[in-house]
């Protein structure tokens, strides 16, 4: 029987790339997205072997409805992919209520609905995998996208946790870690509104040597990652992405360390 995966935020970027390599593959899609009609080629070109409905992954309610009328439409959802997001781009103190607010909606609630609402199914299947698209800012951060960065952190911690949690159940848990890579992400974001202070250290960042991956180039390690039988806690994509964060635990531990004494004392 070919297995389900929901996908979120399926209309650009890495969900629509793998939901395109999903189905390409034999799988039973759930596509979802805020604009159904974005989804329109992926139904014409794959027929029933796809379902795309429209979700915003913001609206609680309507995430657990999606989730039911998938489970109901393929008879089990096997993988879930958590990949709907967006970055919230500006320094911290620039951020307003608002926009702070409508970041962690997104990134970090909208995960934890889905992925709550998937968990009885896989309890009663005793098998799943909760794929949780976050990022390297979620491991180590960079300036200009604290928002961004904290949310991701937030959605760590939960997954860490969860994939303790659901082990029993024959669920895994697996955070996918993307490096930059040419998505539509960093062109459909929101900026704060800037304030000239930080002027510097936005150019400094600005200018910094980057290396953009290929969205497409992601596809083979999506699909192995979903076909393994004990897949990672961790999936570093990228070239960027291991270097970037063993340079920055590699410091986190050498500070440690020279402080240890100090923490030691501290126990009492």
């Amino acid at each position: 029987m070919s297995k389900t995966v929901l996908i979120t935020g399926a209309s650009k970027g890495f969900g629509k790339a793998w939901a395109e390599a999903f189905l390409a593959k034999g799988y039973q899609v759930a596509a979802t997205a805020r604009n159904v009609e974005t989804l329109h080629s992926l139904k014409e070109k794959y027929g029933d072997s796809v379902l795309t409905l429209t979700l915003d992954v913001d609206q609680r309610e309507e995430s657990l409805a999606v989730v039911q009328k998938v489970h109901q439409h393929f008879g089990s959802i096997d993988i879930l992919i958590n990949n709907a997001g967006y970055a919230l781009t500006g320094a911290i103190e620039e951020t307003n209520e608002q926009e702070a607010r409508a970041q962690f909606e997104t990134n970090f609630f909208g995960t934890l609905w889905l992925t709550q609402a998937v968990l009885p199914i896989m309890r009663d299947q005793k098998s799943g995998h909760i794929i949780q698209v976050s990022s390297i800012l979620g491991l180590a951060t960079l300036p200009t996208m604290g928002l961004y960065n904290a949310s991701k952190f937030a959605l760590e911690g939960l997954s860490e946790t969860l994939a303790t949690e659901v082990k029993e159940f024959g669920i895994h848990v697996t955070l996918v870690e993307p490096n930059g890579y040419a998505s539509n992400i960093w062109h459909t974001g929101i900026h704060t509104q800037s304030n000239p202070v930080y002027d510097g250290v936005k150019k400094a960042f600005s200018e910094a040597e980057t290396s953009f991956g290929d969205v497409e180039a992601t596809v083979p390690a999506l699909i192995k990652l979903a076909e393994t039988e004990n897949p990672p806690l961790r999936l570093l994509l990228g070239k960027v992405a291991l270097p970037f964060v063993k340079q920055n635990y590699e410091q986190r531990l050498k500070v440690w360390e020279e402080w240890k004494d100090v923490s030691v004392e501290a126990h009492g």
